[in-house]
């Protein structure tokens, strides 16, 4: 499923117009980033969590040149599945 489908389907679920779910889902999107950035979590009770993680600066391998580089620190974001979540 892309973005396009999402909107689709969350406006029929929703009785919403397209634009209006489009308008939903990139709030929703646009207020989880801002929050990760700030360095808080966002729990969504039953669906899950998403989170910010660091991770530690380590050597890596060009694969082109076989040569050694150094990847540096960072922070990424990571999701937490909830209980509803289960895939039957």
């Amino acid at each position: 499923m892309n973005k396009a489908e999402l909107i689709s389907a969350i406006a029929e679920k929703a009785g919403l117009t397209k634009v209006d779910a489009g308008k939903a889902l990139e709030a929703m999107m646009d207020t989880t980033i801002d929050t990760l950035k700030k360095g808080d979590k966002v729990t969504l009770i039953g669906f899950g969590t998403f989170s910010v993680t660091e991770r530690a600066a380590r050597k890596g391998r060009n694969p082109r040149t076989n040569k050694t580089i150094k990847i540096p620190a960072k922070k990424v974001a990571k999701f937490k599945a909830g209980a509803k979540f289960v895939l039957k």
